[in-house]
Parts: C-alpha cells; sequence; structure tokens
C-alpha cells in the first residue's frame, strides 16, 4: 500500500474534524482570492501590472511563468508580504490591501503556505513543526496533540511525528510543510514551487496528495509553477504570467489545446506532440514538395476513433507524420501533423474541409522540398 493510500484508509477516522471543519464554510463567497488591477514595482521593474483574477471555493488555479514574470511577487502581495502600489486584494471577500500587519495576522491564519525549500526547522520534531502554528496561536496542549495526529495521519506521516526533519527525504519533508500549513485549517492553500526541489516520483505523489486534499477537504488551493507538467497534473485553471501580466487564462484543458500566446505554446513545448527536428529544420514558406500541416483537436470533437474516421474519409490524401493523444480533465486533447502534397490543391482543400468541419484547429507550418 502506497503512503497515498496509507493515508486515504486512515482519512475517515483519523480527520473527522478536519473535514467538518471545512463542510461548517459554507457562507464564504464565490471567490476565495480576488485580485483586480494589482501592480507593484520595484524601482524601474514593473513586477506586477493591472493582474486582475479570481481563485473560485475549491479550485485548483495553476499560475505558471518564466523566472522573473512576477509569480513571487503574486504571491507575496497574497500573503501580505508585499502591499501592492495600486490595485484591490480580497481573501474570502476582505479586502486585505492597505491593512497594518496587526490586522493582517487574522488573515493570514486562512491562507497557509507551502515553500520551495520545505522552510522545517531542523532542532524540532515532526510533530513540533507541525505544532508550532498552533502553539503560536494559542492552543492548549491537548486539543493542538490531537490537531497533530490528524494532520500527520492526513499527509501519511503518523509514524514519522518523533523524526526530525534530518531523517527525512524530500517528499516527507514537503508532506510535513502540507501538515503544517493545514494547521489552522486554512480556507486558501498557497504553494511556492512547491515540487521543484523534488525528483519526478516524489513530485507525482506530492500533487497526489495536494489533489486529494483539494477532494476531500474542498480547500481552495494556488499553485505557482514554472512547470506545465506540474499544472496538468492537478489544477483546474491555469493562468500564465509574463512581464507581470496575466496573458493567457482557462481551464486547463482548453489552454492545452488551443495556447493563445506564443509563450504559452513555448511551455507546452515538451508536453505535446512536435514536429520532428528533420522536418522543422527544411520548413520553407516557398511553396514545394509537401505542405505541413499542425492539427488540434480537443473536447468531444476529438473522442473516438479520430484518426481512423479521418483516414477513411480521405484516403490518399495525406501522409501523417507525428501525433499523439492525451487526456487532461477528462477531455481528449489530440496534436497530429500532416503533410499533403503541394501539387495537388484538390486534396488540400478536401482535407482541411474535413477537418474544419470537426471543429479543429489547424495551420500551415510550412513546406518541405521532399520527405526523409
Amino acid at each position: 500500500m502506497t503512503v497515498i493510500e496509507q493515508a486515504g484508509a486512515s482519512f475517515s477516522a483519523a480527520t473527522r474534524g478536519v473535514a467538518e471543519e471545512a463542510q461548517q464554510v459554507v457562507s464564504l463567497p464565490e471567490s476565495v482570492v480576488s485580485l483586480h488591477k494589482v501592480s507593484r514595482r520595484f524601482g524601474e521593474t514593473q513586477a506586477l501590472n493591472q493582474v486582475s483574477l479570481k481563485v473560485r471555493k475549491g479550485e485548483i488555479l495553476g499560475i505558471i511563468g518564466r523566472s522573473g514574470a512576477g509569480k513571487s511577487t503574486l504571491i507575496r502581495c497574497l500573503n501580505g508580504l508585499e502591499q501592492p502600489d495600486e490595485g484591490v486584494i480580497e481573501i474570502e471577500g476582505q479586502r486585505i490591501t492597505g491593512l497594518s500587519e496587526k490586522q493582517l495576522q487574522a488573515v493570514r491564519s486562512r491562507v497557509g503556505m507551502v515553500f520551495q525549500h520545505f522552510n522545517l526547522l531542523s532542532a524540532k520534531t515532526v510533530a513540533q513543526n507541525v505544532a508550532l502554528p498552533l502553539k503560536i496561536a494559542g492552543m492548549a496542549k491537548a486539543e493542538r496533540d490531537r490537531r497533530v495526529a490528524e494532520l500527520l495521519a492526513l499527509v501519511g506521516l503518523a509514524d514519522k511525528a518523533r523524526h526530525y526533519p534530518a531523517a527525512l527525504s524530500g517528499g516527507q519533508k514537503q508532506r510535513v510543510g502540507i501538515a503544517r500549513a493545514l494547521a489552522a485549517s486554512p480556507a486558501l492553500l498557497l504553494c511556492d514551487e512547491a515540487t521543484s526541489a523534488l525528483d519526478p516520483e516524489t513530485t507525482r505523489s506530492i500533487l497526489t496528495l495536494l489533489k486529494a486534499l483539494n477532494q476531500r477537504l474542498g480547500i481552495t488551493i494556488l499553485l505557482i509553477t514554472h512547470e506545465m507538467e506540474v499544472i496538468k497534473s492537478v489544477a483546474h485553471r491555469v493562468a500564465v504570467i509574463d512581464a507581470g501580466e496575466i496573458i493567457e487564462q482557462g481551464p486547463v484543458w482548453q489552454v492545452f489545446a488551443h495556447p493563445q500566446k506564443e509563450l504559452t505554446r513555448t511551455l507546452l513545448r515538451g508536453l505535446l506532440p512536435q514536429l520532428p527536428e528533420s522536418i522543422a529544420a527544411r520548413l520553407s514558406q516557398q511553396k514545394q514538395g509537401e505542405a505541413i500541416y499542425s492539427v488540434h483537436f480537443a473536447g468531444e470533437e476529438a473522442q473516438g476513433e479520430l484518426l481512423t474516421r479521418f483516414a477513411c474519409a480521405l484516403p490518399g490524401a495525406f501522409r501523417l507524420i507525428q501525433g499523439g493523444v492525451d487526456h487532461i480533465q477528462h477531455y481528449a486533447v489530440v496534436r497530429f501533423f500532416i503533410a499533403i502534397p503541394a501539387s495537388n490543391g484538390a486534396d488540400e482543400q478536401r482535407v482541411l474541409a474535413w477537418l474544419h468541419q470537426q471543429q479543429a484547429q489547424v495551420e500551415k507550418v510550412g513546406y518541405v522540398a521532399s520527405y526523409v
């Protein structure tokens, strides 16, 4: 039985109190987080520029961008460590911009934070690390101990309570960090590059845990990352940030299927089928040889025997070069590349007409003189 399965098996008994607390939150506004035209400048650097964004109750929103895009500034504004120069930020309907440090303490108790490098206290045990925010909040020791036991069972570390961080793996340290972030029953969990310091297998286990927490507790999660694979694995929606601006956002499957911005396409390059380098290197805009097209399908149009129907409808009119089918949020997302003889305009028109009838997104990427 895996750690995640163990956590699931013990969830009903060990975390009943956590679940009950989540169920009691019924009067919150639909948007747990709301940003309206938020800007933040550091000297000549515009870290955030008129950012407007909402995170709905119970959803996982992934924010992705390159280093220096503004992700860290955004998250620091959300937890009150930075004050924007202009704009409004609301957490659970409460405006936090302009609050004093004392007033922010109450807001921060509703926001849990998971860090890239765990930020555990090496001289304290796992249980003591998780208990620390509860101790600071003045919770009685008996109640604190009960809560810590619940949380460690929830993240699959019930047997590690007396261990010190040095004895833990990276994934176990991050589970401790997640348990600590959940200690005060927050409405919002902020994850700042929470998996970027982990190996791929451990990353998958942490993402599985975050997804399970979202489903079981209904907790809202805002996930900051530079890895599109992380977004694909757990997020419901994604927002792409570049130079301090949100340049694209939407349901993950739609953004994967029809990326609108070049940066988004670049970030997706490692996850979506690409034209083989041997062909891409010989592409030309001069009409010759074969016309090369990229084809995207998504949603209901991509279900079923799509490529079989395509081949049967237009036998011999095109050649499949490369492609693949993925499933994101229960939607099929298909991308493939085809070649059509440039000299046969009739076949080209027939193929394009059929694809457009199927609601495909089609783009001519160029021509190659010959296929090798």
